[in-house]
């Protein structure tokens, strides 16, 4: 699952996104946020930037660079993932709400708990 866009040196290949691209681009996750229907809507979560967290911001100050876990939804089939941050505050809590045995920290390793559950029964 990849939620921004890799972002390559100038003269390695394609040039960085203007920051004309960048607004476009973001405003179309912002559009595609309005129109998640959270009974419907796909998550996921991954470790990115907290401060951009489709890592498109190559400008970004290097204080301002950690990284955490970021959260994103989209709809089904599109390939428009959203991050939490660009969702409607209803929308994203009842994702939040629907979600959070799959998005709340230890996501992810369920499976090691339930195998050290079993070996104690």
């Amino acid at each position: 699952m990849h939620h921004g866009r890799k972002q390559e040196q100038k003269g390695e290949g394609e040039d960085m996104m203007t920051d004309e691209e960048r607004e476009i681009w973001l405003a179309i996750r912002k559009e595609a946020g309005l129109k998640i229907d959270p009974e419907t809507a796909e998550v996921e979560w991954t470790y990115a930037c907290t401060m951009d967290p489709y890592g498109i911001d190559p400008e970004l100050p290097e204080e301002y660079r950690d990284v955490g876990r970021q959260y994103f939804a989209r709809a089904p089939g599109s390939d428009v993932w959203v991050s939490f941050y660009d969702l409607p505050e209803a929308t994203r809590d009842a994702l939040w709400e629907k979600h959070k045995s799959k998005l709340a920290f230890p996501a992810g390793f369920e499976e090691c708990f339930r195998g050290k559950e079993r070996k104690q029964s």
